[in-house]
């Protein structure tokens, strides 16, 4: 049996990264269980997730060796996951990346066990969140909601969407649960 793949996606302001690291605090230690790491070519931050932070020189040379099981493009980086994250697990695992929409009907095509679990919110929430950053100005943020395409999810694969809306402390064990109600969940 191969590594089940659980590919995360969902637009800006969804709260992805918060509700993995949720996930991440509160799951059961298990070798059954693998947060595939990042490669991103950008520092690396104290907030947010914990990538390989690598130049763009060195990600292209990543690329070139095919080094990456899977990589994308998307807000002016490059971003990458090595075979090795990706391998080297036991039989039956699940592995948690986190994604690209974009790169969603290669990943299906790669792997024959894959979930997508799509994170979203309402687009108000979305807009309350992004602006709560203060990355962008309003303008910004509403053209970015709007040019949201729908997410175009392969038959071959599971999907799991989950509206994330409620505070991380309602949300993550929510979120917990509908996960523990895949077929084949290992922590069942």
């Amino acid at each position: 049996m191969s590594p089940h793949l659980i590919y995360v996606v969902g637009p800006s302001g969804a709260g992805k990264d918060s509700l993995l690291n949720w996930l991440r605090a509160h799951l059961p230690s298990t070798d059954r269980i693998h947060w595939a790491r990042r490669t991103i070519d950008r520092p690396p931050s104290t907030e947010g997730e914990v990538h390989e932070s690598v130049s763009s020189e060195a990600f292209n040379h990543l690329l070139e060796t095919q080094q990456l099981a899977m990589y994308w493009s998307a807000n002016a980086h490059q971003y990458g996951i090595r075979h090795s994250e990706l391998s080297q697990h036991p039989h039956g695992s699940w592995i948690f990346v986190n994604g690209s929409r974009a790169h969603l009907p290669v990943a299906a095509s790669s792997f024959n066990e894959l979930t997508v679990l799509h994170i979203t919110a309402q687009p108000e929430v979305l807009q309350q969140r992004l602006l709560a950053r203060g990355r962008e100005s309003l303008e910004a943020i509403e053209q970015r909601l709007r040019r949201t395409p729908p997410l175009k999810v392969p038959a071959t694969c599971q999907f799991l969407e989950f509206l994330n809306h409620e505070p991380l402390e309602t949300s993550g064990p929510k979120l917990h649960h509908a996960l523990a109600a895949l077929p084949g969940w290992p922590l069942a």
